[in-house]
């Protein structure tokens, strides 16, 4: 038998009542671009509303962030200068390390998560140590990457991020933070992370562009179906804790099928750049809606199965979820 909708003048009372996705602002990660050196705010051209900060210019952006109800932030470093060993990412006084000590000093109940990767600091921009072939080393970049970790949870980081997709990295990340009585600290896998161009205005953001070739070798291909499985199920063996998906919106299959195949661990999905800037763009030229848009892509993201959501939307959404 035919059943109709029924409609009536409290459809839309009915429509909240009956909705099953929810989203809160508790759901969002707000990444950071920190820039060594001093009274420095610096849009960044390909992604409008995001800055490049100096740590004496946190303040007014952490300020903002408490009072959006945002309770945790992902950070990314922009050291004043770089080498092929990217020195600058494990040094005590690196511009990572001294930001999350100001932070903790001054913000103690904001999450700090912290991106852990080589890119930014390397003179090559890639995301490990380069052989004698100028190819990265996957072995010798992880005890890099490990170094790296340590140095950001010494610091005060709650959770470190290791993106830079070398095989056998979560293990030596839990491996050093263990032997060093910091077994409590979660790390947050990047396991799912294509070869993506969703990345470009990133690159600029924190500078971290590639000088030749590309990362193909180490990031996930994404014409193929089967492969972000292996990837998630060697992490979890190694000691992972949570894993991100990245980018978000082209690949919410992935999510999906990662949900309900994965239902003990947390999912992030990392709504990235290129995603932002698409709807900066479109909205500036009057093609969109923007905040319908955002609301929408991130109920979708939720939907298909996100427990956790990055996104340089997360302050915007602060007011839109008060607004609906």
């Amino acid at each position: 038998m035919f059943r109709r909708t029924r409609r009536t003048r409290n459809n839309s009372i009915i429509r909240d009542l009956i909705s099953d996705v929810h989203l809160t602002i508790n759901d969002f990660i707000y990444p950071i671009f920190i820039e060594e050196g001093n009274n420095i705010k610096k849009e960044i051209e390909a992604m409008p509303g995001q800055y490049r900060y100096s740590i004496d210019m946190l303040k007014y952006e952490l300020d903002s962030i408490i009072s959006c109800g945002i309770r945790g932030i992902l950070l990314f470093g922009i050291p004043s200068k770089k080498d092929g060993e990217g020195s600058c990412a494990y040094s005590e006084n690196g511009v990572i390390q001294e930001s999350i000590k100001y932070i903790k000093s001054n913000y103690p109940n904001l999450l700090i998560i912290t991106d852990v990767c080589m890119c930014e600091y390397t003179s090559h921009g890639h995301c490990g140590i380069l052989d004698s072939n100028n190819n990265v080393d996957n072995d010798i970049s992880i005890d890099y990457i490990a170094k790296i970790a340590l140095s950001h949870v010494e610091a005060g980081a709650d959770i470190v991020a290791p993106s830079d997709c070398m095989d056998g990295h979560i293990y030596a990340i839990r491996i050093i933070l263990d032997k060093n009585n910091y077994q409590n600290t979660p790390i947050m896998s990047y396991s799912v992370k294509y070869a993506s161009s969703y990345y470009s205005p990133f690159r600029e953001a924190a500078g971290s562009a590639p000088s030749f070739g590309d990362r193909k070798s180490y990031q996930l291909d994404f014409r193929n179906s089967k492969e972000y499985i292996t990837k998630i199920e060697n992490d979890i063996s190694e000691g992972a804790d949570i894993f991100i998906i990245k980018p978000a919106l082209a690949y919410m299959d992935i999510i999906k099928d990662v949900s309900s195949k994965f239902t003990n661990i947390p999912i992030a999905s990392y709504n990235v750049s290129g995603e932002y800037s698409m709807i900066k763009a479109a909205s500036k030229l009057g093609f969109i809606n923007e905040k319908n848009i955002v609301l929408e892509n991130m109920y979708a993201l939720k939907r298909a199965g996100s427990d956790i959501i990055i996104t340089y939307h997360a302050k915007e959404l602060s007011t839109y979820l008060k607004e609906i």
